[in-house]
């Protein structure tokens, strides 16, 4: 089958790889029509790639057909269509039962002292072939696949894989009081969806906060307020003066470890790239630091009191953090990956809706043949073309 392999840094190919077969009875192959790029990947695209190795498949953002199934797979079949959550988790375990798929630990990845295991997504994270291909292994394929309806197209469901339960996360742990306010640092694809899903929960007053002018602008057309980092020299400043001087009552950091503004990180981060693998991946898991520009604005504008949750992903284990500021201000922090399944049946019946609230169908700004990925991943890590958010059809 052909599939979007990762060969090194900003090098990314579309190759012939073995067609992937049934290994245990939990799981199953399914035929992929649609898969995303996350701005996840292009952690991989530009700094862990000292955690995975070339030819290995990326991806976690996937839906198909059901093709073959294990013995113990029951709840889908040959032929359902179904969206696969980028955990990998089992449904019975203790942290499973207590929503915590991202915690599974069926699948927890003990070596690395990480949670869940993932699709596509380096040997952090169990180093499972992922979903940018023809065709995909879905371990724990008893519980994880989604079952979603035949009929609208792939656009309506395929973000339940990622983007809508990690936003949808991102504002039930901001704590958003009804009719409250909520800041969202950055307008990629899980910050636009944040600031769709915090409207449609209730939020008076929904702020977004980029540089590029297109996820301005597409914000924009779904009634954000928007601040353009070009035009302040203060963010925290100018939006708590949008807000009655206090700031907002929440903020959902949605930047993550590659933030603009971080010029001393992405330097550590550039370098660490430069080392051989074995050295930058020690490195990284004991002394690495990310760039920290969105989270110290996110804690610099909340207010007092308030809520900040973080869905960018960060993995620095030397982060010079104003611990003095946070307690000071009786700042809440909540944070992690997305439980997928646990917010499913909440958001399913809105991705199925006739009205569809959230937007799904026209939120893709490129949809490419499998065959472009390397354009795809060009495009969405240089933020050009107006790529919002890219989706791949094998």
């Amino acid at each position: 089958m052909k599939a979007v392999t990762w060969q090194g840094k900003r090098d990314v190919r579309v190759e012939s790889v073995a067609d992937p077969r049934i290994l245990e009875p939990t799981d199953a192959i399914v035929r992929v029509t649609s898969t995303g790029i996350c701005g996840s990947d292009l952690h991989l695209y530009e700094t862990l790639g000292s955690f995975i190795d070339p030819g290995d498949v990326l991806g976690h953002e996937p839906m198909g057909i059901v093709e073959e199934v294990g013995a113990e797979v029951t709840h889908i079949e040959p032929g359902d269509r179904v969206v696969v959550p980028f955990n990998i988790s089992c449904g019975h375990c203790y942290m499973c039962d207590r929503g915590l798929q991202s915690q599974c630990e069926t699948t927890q990845v003990r070596s690395k002292g990480k949670g869940a295991a993932l699709l596509g997504y380096t040997k952090l994270y169990g180093q499972v072939a992922g979903g940018q291909a023809e065709f995909l292994r879905v371990p724990q394929a008893h519980y994880g696949p989604i079952p979603v309806p035949a009929g609208p197209p792939d656009e309506r469901f395929l973000y339940l894989s990622d983007v809508v339960p990690t936003a949808w996360q991102a504002v039930r742990y901001a704590n958003i009081p009804d009719g409250g306010s909520v800041a969202v640092f950055g307008l990629g694809p899980i910050g636009q969806m944040s600031c769709r899903v915090a409207q449609h929960l209730g939020a008076g007053r929904v702020i977004g906060v980029d540089l590029v002018p297109e996820r301005l602008a597409m914000a924009e057309r779904r009634g954000v307020a928007t601040v353009d980092l070009r035009d302040t020299s203060d963010v925290a400043t100018t939006i708590q003066d949008m807000t009655d001087g206090r700031g907002p009552d929440s903020v959902i950091d949605a930047v993550g470890m590659e933030a603009h503004g971080s010029p001393v990180g992405k330097l550590a981060q550039q370098l660490t790239t430069l080392l051989p693998k074995a050295v930058a991946a020690k490195l990284t898991e004991r002394a690495g630091v990310d760039r920290l520009g969105a989270l110290l604005a996110s804690i610099a504008t909340v207010r007092r009191g308030g809520t900040i949750s973080l869905s960018g992903v960060y993995g620095g284990m030397l982060d010079p953090l104003p611990m003095m500021e946070l307690f000071d201000k009786q700042i809440q922090l909540r944070m992690g990956q997305a439980n997928v399944r646990r917010w499913v049946d909440d958001i399913l019946p809105l991705v199925a809706a006739d009205d569809d609230p959230l937007g799904t169908q026209d939120f893709a700004t490129h949809i490419l043949p499998l065959t472009e990925a390397p354009h795809g991943y060009d495009i969405f890590q240089r933020k050009q073309d107006g790529a919002i958010k890219v989706l791949l059809r094998p």
